[in-house]
């Protein structure tokens, strides 16, 4: 049995990693502020249904074949840096927004997006 003091830091520890925000809060948070409440909300939703495909797919075992497999992993591990890659290119390569002189209306929830992601 693990004596008080060690107990004290786990609970410390804990409290402190609940109480730290991840990116997802972080994400969020900057869409709530630059887009508004409704784009905020559409994030939430995102990343829970993010989230739960991934809950899914470890609960099939899904998770469990590409750790297995070294080509599977591998594949997965590839198309993402490629993704990545090309979303940096992407991003790099977009003509800059002009700056309205006025405020412009928010876009609609259509129009919530990530920063430097264009339009697909």
């Amino acid at each position: 049995m693990p004596d008080l003091t060690l107990w004290g830091l786990f609970v410390a520890a804990s409290v402190v990693l609940l109480l730290t925000p991840g990116p997802a809060v972080l994400y969020i948070v900057a869409r709530s502020v630059e887009q508004g409440r409704a784009a905020g909300l559409v994030s939430v939703l995102g990343i829970h249904l993010g989230t739960t495909i991934h809950i899914t797919a470890a609960a099939v075992g899904l998770s469990a074949l590409i750790v297995s497999s070294a080509l599977a992993f591998a594949l997965v591990k590839y198309f993402g840096a490629a993704y990545l890659i090309w979303i940096g290119i992407r991003t790099l390569i977009a003509k800059p927004p002009n700056t309205p002189s006025k405020p412009r209306a928010s876009p609609g929830l259509h129009r919530a997006r990530s920063p430097g992601a264009g339009s697909i």
